[in-house]
This record gives structure tokens, sequence and C-alpha cells, in this order.
């Protein structure tokens, strides 16, 4: 058992994990209509905190980031204090827990913004299926670009959203930059159109997610951040022929912050844009010399082999953590994990049906 790879410890910052899994950010929709997080996301994140790493569903930074309903956010003083629960209950249970910080630009809609317009890098639907807002499924609406000016408020809604993370008791943040949200609205030649100093150019593509990174280890050390990219993805309505470029790139002016990690989404399970080669944890190891986590569709054995190649120093599993709270024990025993729940109740407002309820494996004497 103690030789498997995944389950050796490793030093992330300041901290010794004591596995290399970590519990994926997953969006869950429990926190309610006021994204107060609450006692039962704290029994949530507890009953995961075996893994070596939690990092937290993705949390929007400012009224204007919502696009998702009954999402947390870390922008008022009541949602800074809901979180104290969930850091206490993960640091009681021997945990460490990093708090991902989102801006959904134009993967949300005017629903959540009293008739006001989304916002992006450019002007640009993103074409895909509907959204779901307070009211109802709705299409997708072209947003509205975002002026020069409004972009430093934007990256001092990230710096004060860490001081708030560090008040709430977080071992680190990670800045999503994945998933076609805002920071990869900007990165992305697909969705940024403009032609200012953030737009035209690897380099000016990339020009807010460094102010970004470079306000929030202003109040955080840079060895207790992270980031989140994915090069390969598709969700979204991503990916452009230059993702390779942007995105090594990208890779190169990170690793000169001295982050906590890499977060990838190297796999290809979950949609594969086909604008380029596929980007492999290898072609990252070349330009970042930071640990590197890789995420989407690693199973044990993938993880495994992952990690005891060398090519991930950290795994962040998603899907199988859902059903399986106790999964590092199931993959340190050989135990059989259990079926993953049916996607209704992923989201669902439904309070512990299908997300506290799952119990640990019980191995018959």
């Amino acid at each position: 058992m103690s030789d498997l790879a995944l389950l050796q410890p490793i030093v992330i910052g300041p901290y010794t994990l004591n596995n290399r899994l970590a519990l994926a950010p997953m969006t869950r929709a429990r926190s309610g209509a006021d994204r107060i997080p609450t006692a039962l996301m704290a029994e949530y994140y507890r009953q995961r905190a075996s893994a070596g790493l939690v990092i937290s569903e993705a949390t929007v930074v400012s009224e204007q980031g919502i696009g998702w309903s009954e999402s947390p956010g870390i922008y008022t003083d009541a949602m800074t204090e809901g979180w104290k629960a969930t850091t206490q209950a993960v640091h009681d249970a021997g945990g460490r827990i990093f708090l991902q910080l989102w801006h959904c630009g134009r993967t949300s809609h005017s629903d959540f913004h009293n008739g006001e317009l989304p916002v992006s890098a450019s002007a640009v639907i993103l074409n895909g299926d509907q959204i779901h807002t307070p009211l109802g499924k709705k299409d997708y609406e072209v947003p509205r670009a975002l002026e020069t000016n409004e972009l430093p408020g934007i990256v001092e809604d990230y710096r004060r959203a860490t001081e708030r993370a560090l008040e709430a008791g977080f071992d680190g943040v990670e800045v999503h930059a994945a998933n076609g949200y805002l920071l990869n609205q900007f990165l992305d030649g697909r969705s940024n159109q403009r032609t200012d100093k953030y737009g035209g150019s690897v380099e000016n593509r990339f020009r807010l997610l460094r102010e970004v990174v470079r306000a929030v280890t202003s109040v955080m050390p840079a060895n207790q951040v992270s980031v989140r990219l994915s090069p390969n993805g598709v969700f979204n309505d991503m990916g452009w022929p230059e993702c390779r470029e942007q995105f090594l790139y990208a890779a190169r002016e990170l690793d000169a912050f001295g982050l906590a990690f890499l977060h990838l989404m190297d796999g290809l399970a979950f949609g594969f844009h086909e604008q380029c080669e596929p980007m492999t944890l290898a072609d990252f190891r070349e330009v970042y010399t930071g640990p590197l986590m890789g995420n989407c569709g690693y199973d044990k054995e993938h993880t495994e082999a992952a990690i005891a190649s060398g090519a991930a120093d950290m795994i962040a599993i998603g899907r199988p953590y859902l059903s399986n709270p106790d999964l590092v024990d199931r993959w340190a025993n050989g135990w059989p994990e259990a079926t993953l729940p049916d996607m209704a109740a992923w989201y669902t407002p439904a309070g512990a049906e299908g997300y506290t309820d799952h119990p640990a494996y019980q191995p018959v004497e």
C-alpha cells in the first residue's frame, strides 16, 4: 500500500501534504441565493479532507463575476465569515484547503445582473447550449467588452478576495484561468479580439492574468498561490490555433512567480478543441520548473503512472470524489469505488441528498 507513488507525501510551499491527490474544484451549488457558505458545505469538505490538498469549488470574487446559481462568493463580510466553518472543518480533519477565485465573464447572463450584460474580453458570444439563470434556461448573450480602464478594478477584486481568503483561514488560493471563464477569455484569441494592450499578441493576452497573479501574490505568499489553465479544453467555446504558443508563454511567465503549483487540465476526457496538437504535462515540464498538477479524466491507474513517472507532482481528482469521500482510503486499500451519482444531483440545491450522504467504504470483517 505505502509503495504507491500517489500516497507519498509532498512539500508544496510551506506545507507537507499527506499524499499526492487533490480534491479538484467542483461547483456544487449548495450555498443558497445569498452565496454565503453553509455548515453543510463545511461537512462536505470535511468528508474529503484526506486528500493531500482540497481545492474549493469556484468562488466568485465580485457580483460582476457571478454566473452560476447558488455558487459561493468571497466579496462580503458574511461570505468571509461563512467560509471559516469550512476551513476549520478541513483543518480539524488534518487537511489543507485552497480557495479557487472565479469570475465567470461571458459565461454569465443578464438575469444575474439586473438586466446588465455579462462582460468579457470582447463582444463575442459564447456558442453553446443554453445557460441556467435564476429565471430559467436562456440563450447566451453577446457580452459587453470591458473597457481598458475597468480592468484595474477587476484586478483589485482578486486582490481583495485574497485578503478575505486569508481572513477566512484558507491555506492558499487558486486563480481560475481555465474552462472558458473570464481570465481564460482574455488568454484565448477566439474570445479576445481586443486592439488595446490586453489583446493582439500572446504577451498582451496574458497581461490581465499577470496583473491578477501579481495582485494576489502581493497579499498571499506566492508559494501559497496556484493558477489553473486548460490548454486543451473546448468547454465554454474555447480554443484557437495559437493555443500552444499562448499557454507555453503563460507557463514560462508564471514560473517566475514561484507559485505553489501550476494546475493543468491536461486530459482530453471532457472535450478537445482540436485547434492544435494536444498539450501534455511533458510540454509544460520543459518551460515550468515548479510543481505540476494534472487534471481531467484520471483514474487510479493513470494517476499512479503520472506521478510515478514524474510527469506530474500531484493529480486533482474530480468526479470520483462525488460519491467517494474516502477516495484516498479506497485507492490505498484496493477497495471498490462507489457508483458515480446521477448528474441531476450534482448541482441541485437539494441539501444533503447527493452531496454529503455518500458513506465511506465499510470493509467486510
